[in-house]
């Protein structure tokens, strides 16, 4: 993939993909769906941070987090996926992937898609829980919210340059600041790297009908990042999301655009830097409070 934006040629960027290698992790049987791993260290941590990226994202989409947040001692991986045509195909590669690295617990932070498989994972696996906690960042909880169901079932066979424009119909770079448009153009970028297939499945999983349960996975710790800027979802999808999920905390951002993990990566790794501590207090004060009642016991 030829780089020609501004971010692909930074300093920033090129120290991360000079620091952080690409692992290809296979999980299904018959070794063909292999899933674009960035792991920073410690490795030790194992409730890591997973970054999970929208339709256009590639893994590194999520360098800024990477980076910042790997200086500060979190473990974050940045996972994308192989070409699954349903959710349900994609959750159980996503569980296996957890499996093979071994990871019982994951925060895990999503975008536009992301977020939505992200809750789909969590959903389904609510009787056994994997998900510590849910970053949601300009997301949705219902696929109807997109124009494009009636035709999701056909995707496969479209060149890959009418899906590109579908998806290139929501960058706007009308009214934004410098960094918005940098943004806008890595992820061009990255969405020029994707194959017919890779865009195909993933644009299928977005249009395709499908809506999450809430009541299944709201008592989770919840956070939705929101842009108040102008982006692809409307105003009516991030008023479902926060009926979805009263109890969320909300972190609004002035502006950012579609991609603000990119733009204000300041902004979004603070609140995702938060969200992780948040937990774990919660899990020292339960610890805490379960050694008190046991050592009460043992005394009386």
């Amino acid at each position: 993939m030829s780089s020609c934006s501004e971010l692909s040629r930074s300093q920033e960027y090129r120290s991360f993909r000079s620091s952080v290698p690409l692992r290809k992790i296979v999980v299904d049987v018959d070794g063909t769906k292999g899933w674009k791993i960035y792991d920073s260290s410690p490795k030790t941590v194992k409730c890591p941070l997973i970054c999970l990226p929208p339709v256009s994202g590639t893994a590194d989409v999520f360098y800024k987090q990477i980076l910042g947040l790997a200086a500060k001692g979190y473990r974050v991986i940045s996972a994308e996926p192989p070409v699954y045509w349903n959710v349900k195909e994609w959750c159980d590669g996503f569980r296996k992937l957890l499996d093979y690295m071994g990871l019982d617990r994951v925060h895990l932070f999503g975008a536009s898609l992301g977020g939505f498989l992200a809750q789909k994972f969590t959903e389904v696996n609510a009787y056994c829980p994997r998900v510590a906690s849910l970053i949601l960042c300009n997301t949705f909880t219902d696929t109807s919210v997109f124009s494009y169901n009636d035709s999701a079932a056909v995707f496969w066979i479209l060149p890959s340059l009418v899906l590109k424009k579908m998806v290139m119909g929501n960058f706007t770079t009308e009214k934004v600041d410098g960094e918005i448009i940098e943004a806008i153009d890595f992820m061009v970028e990255r969405l020029e790297s994707l194959n017919q297939p890779e865009l195909a499945s993933r644009l299928t999983m977005n249009c395709i009908n499908c809506y999450v349960q809430p009541e299944k996975i709201c008592n989770l710790p919840i956070t939705i990042i929101d842009v108040f800027d102008e982006y692809a979802l409307s105003n009516s999808v991030r008023e479902e999301m926060y009926k979805c999920y009263p109890n969320a905390k909300l972190a609004h951002l002035k502006n950012g655009g579609n991609f603000p993990y990119l733009s204000r990566s300041a902004e979004v790794n603070l609140h995702l830097q938060v969200d992780i501590l948040t937990f774990f207090h919660t899990l020292l004060f339960l610890s805490f409070l379960f050694f008190f009642f046991l050592s009460s016991s043992s005394s009386s």
